[in-house]
């Protein structure tokens, strides 16, 4: 189990390296039964990855996640966006997270809110849909075109 939880933190870690200039990093948190923090890593407007970790349970219960996202729409002030994800550890299994992320203040585009619904497939026990909602803080944004 600990060989699982390492290949998927050096993934998670990988999929955040940069590739272009432009890419950038982001800080988020979601608020739900299972609250997480996460550290993503956007390749280009469209594509980004992130590595989330649950911060509500104990250190060996630990179920790590890595997600990838694409915004199916992707306006000045909002996006929609469709991934998928695994997670190993306590837990295995896949989601496939489907979100919507607003800017609530039009100077400010590094902050954003995000709600997100998650079908989760856990392999041992069978599928759940979990909700969310948080924020998002994007590190260096550059101006869009």
């Amino acid at each position: 189990m600990k060989q699982k939880i390492r290949i998927l933190v050096l993934l998670g870690l990988f999929s955040l390296i940069s590739v272009k200039g432009f890419s950038q990093f982001s800080l988020s948190y979601y608020s739900s039964a299972l609250s997480k923090i996460g550290v993503g890593y956007n390749f280009n407007q469209k594509l980004w990855a992130e590595f989330r970790l649950p911060v509500n349970l104990y250190l060996d219960n630990e179920t790590p996640e890595v997600v990838v996202c694409y915004n199916i729409v992707k306006k000045a002030r909002h996006n929609i966006y469709v991934g998928v994800g695994g997670f190993a550890g306590y837990s295995d299994g896949f989601f496939v997270p489907v979100g919507l992320q607003f800017t609530p203040i039009k100077t400010f585009k590094r902050l954003s809110l995000h709600i997100e619904l998650e079908p989760t497939a856990y392999i041992e026990s069978g599928i759940v849909i979990q909700g969310a909602w948080g924020f998002r803080y994007t590190f260096g944004k550059k101006d869009e075109k």
